[in-house]
């Protein structure tokens, strides 16, 4: 495996996606979907989450993933349009579900306007999506396909977060491992770095087949995603209320959560007992203890081999080695992931 560090594409990829112009057009269609629609007030509930941050990775993923592919860049406004609102539409929900009061260093929609309304701007975000795709230029028949791969998105989203939800019942959590919890990823996050390409793919001028396999072939990218989320959960900076809330908050069986129960099988109950309670009645130094046990008893360090897999996948990929520029995005994506955990990574330090 190489070593975690960003490799560039050609000259001309590595400027657009430094180039704000590129995302300042996408910015400008989600904002004119957002409140220059027939709900205005709602819609600025969604502008407003939109506003809170974040790095646009996947309308950056399909405004570069046309252009590697060889297609009119141009073309991908409304496409990075629709996977962005489709991935906020997600987070909107999902902080619902974890109960997380804080993202990216800041109230969430529901902390700061109630649930009922925050469903409501959930389910706007995913309308809006749909709609973005009108303003890409492109004939109605593709228009209805890219219409259609969202929608196979959607529900590969919502399958894989109620799956999550369910990895705590009785019967789940007596059998949890590696493959259960990878199949929720593939579904909830995965789902949604594979569909920007995906989508590129198809305006590009790709069959649907081959638009489908590069899809597949990016599927590693949002797993990693996941585990680096998780591993910063727990021992970085996760933008959140606290450290460690996914335990003591959400309640999620994580990637370390699942690696330390097949190296401490006996840890079972413990955990559960920490990952069911009610939040005030979590002290943080059961959460301290937990982040300790899983750091000195080896899940940190699977967790990290994990991670070296999917990097080295995404490397190797027989399909994306027909594609070197958009291989390029893919390792770099992975690599600028890692950066902010890589000193977690057991004998590699700061």
């Amino acid at each position: 495996m190489s070593d975690l560090v960003a490799i560039s594409a050609t000259d001309a990829l590595t400027e657009l996606w430094g180039d704000p112009a590129h995302v300042a057009r996408v910015e400008a269609v989600m904002h004119d979907l957002c409140v220059g629609g027939r709900s205005p007030g709602l819609g600025e509930l969604v502008w407003a989450h939109l506003t809170t941050g974040g790095k646009r990775l996947r309308a950056r993923l399909a405004l570069f993933a046309v252009r590697a592919l060889g297609g009119d860049v141009g073309l991908a406004t409304g496409w990075g349009a629709c996977c962005e609102l489709l991935h906020n539409a997600s987070l909107i929900h999902d902080d619902i579900q974890d109960g997380d009061r804080y993202r990216r260093g800041r109230p969430t929609l529901w902390a700061r306007h109630g649930v009922p309304q925050a469903i409501n701007a959930g389910d706007l975000a995913i309308s809006l999506g749909y709609l973005a795709i009108e303003s890409v230029p492109v004939a109605d028949a593709l228009r209805w396909q890219l219409t259609r791969t969202v929608s196979l998105a959607a529900r590969r989203v919502v399958e894989g977060q109620a799956a999550e939800l369910a990895l705590l019942s009785s019967d789940t959590w007596a059998t949890l491992d590696w493959d259960t919890y990878a199949a929720c990823v593939e579904g909830k996050t995965a789902a949604l770095f594979s569909l920007p390409v995906e989508g590129a793919a198809l305006i590009a001028g790709r069959s649907p087949d081959e638009a489908a396999h590069l899809a597949d072939a990016l599927r590693p990218l949002g797993l990693l995603f996941q585990i680096q989320d998780d591993i910063l959960d727990l021992f970085g900076d996760n933008g959140r209320e606290m450290r460690g809330s996914d335990l003591a908050q959400s309640g999620k069986a994580t990637a370390i959560v699942v690696e330390h129960l097949r190296l401490h099988p006996g840890d079972r109950e413990w955990l559960l007992r920490i990952l069911t309670a009610p939040r005030e009645e979590t002290p943080p130094e059961a959460i301290a203890d937990a982040i300790e046990r899983f750091a000195a008893g080896g899940a940190l360090a699977a967790g990290w081999a994990h991670l070296d897999a999917l990097l080295d996948a995404l490397e190797r990929s027989p399909d994306l080695a027909r594609e070197p520029a958009l291989r390029a995005l893919a390792v770099r994506l992975a690599t600028e992931a890692l950066r902010p955990i890589l000193h977690t990574r057991p004998g590699r330090g700061a």
